[in-house]
């Protein structure tokens, strides 16, 4: 019998990938807290965690996940904000016009005390929707996704997601494809949540599966380079890594169908 080379090959990445996904780190709950509306995702920062809705926010306590801010667009113009990420006192999250073609996005960016609106960066007509954005060693890296199942007109899958380096003014300076591997994980979606860890690698999730995936820029080529998958106990979509919690991978998730912030120690 013979083998098509590339049915073989697929096989065993997928055995491969299989494998490292089922050994190692695992996500321990530490709490969790049930919401009224928890739909895009979480972000974190010393005393708070906010959820980011379609086209709204919400400001809680770590403690005892009690609301302390609320903001809701009233303008119409937002339509699908995905992902955020605290940076000092502001409050920065992804915006697009998913699952609208062409793709748009920009950054809205909210003071992270009050929750008030405070400026934008308009990324304009873009090959991908912004999902996800950190900020790294002086730089801007953000994730702009593709989708199988909304294929662009220009017949964009997910293949065509992206991770961009901007400067701090927003000067594009390089960017990478993402794996094969982590590309059939994400489909028929991309990536909905993203991160630098303090160990100086690439954290992301996808849209639905309870995974985290850990990439690093490669030493060459025009790829990211997969480590490793973790099983968490949330869904993918936008999450936050508590950077105030020294020596310890704090994580904060999401579940949309019943509207909890879960929040477990990776290790």
């Amino acid at each position: 019998m013979r083998f098509d080379q590339k049915v073989v090959s697929a096989l065993l990445a997928l055995f491969l990938f299989t494998s490292l996904s089922t050994y190692g780190q695992k996500a321990k709950e530490i709490r969790r807290f049930q919401l009224t509306e928890v739909r895009q995702g979480v972000a974190v920062d010393e005393g708070h965690f906010y959820v980011i809705n379609n086209h709204s926010l919400t400001k809680h306590t770590k403690s005892d996940g009690k609301q302390t801010a609320a903001w809701s667009d009233t303008t119409g113009l937002l339509k699908h904000m995905n992902s955020g990420v605290v940076i000092g006192r502001k409050l920065y999250c992804t915006h697009s016009n998913y699952p609208d073609v062409p793709m748009a996005s920009s950054i809205e960016i909210f003071d992270a005390l009050t929750l008030r609106h405070i400026g934008s960066h308009s990324f304009g007509l873009f090959p991908g929707s912004v999902t996800w954005a950190d900020f790294y060693q002086g730089h801007w890296w953000v994730a702009f996704a593709n989708y199988s199942d909304k294929a662009s007109a220009e017949g964009r899958d997910n293949r065509w997601t992206t991770l961009v380096k901007f400067t701090e003014s927003w000067q594009q300076v390089e960017s990478w494809a993402f794996p094969a591997n982590v590309l059939q994980a994400f489909a028929p979606k991309s990536t909905s949540g993203g991160t630098w860890g303090s160990d100086g690698l690439i954290y992301c999730t996808g849209h639905d599966k309870p995974e985290l995936y850990v990439l690093k820029l490669p030493e060459r080529g025009h790829t990211l380079q997969y480590l490793k998958t973790i099983p968490t106990l949330s869904e993918g979509q936008a999450f936050a890594i508590d950077r105030s919690v020294n020596n310890k991978l704090v994580f904060y998730g999401i579940t949309r169908n019943d509207n909890y912030v879960i929040v477990s120690e990776i290790n």
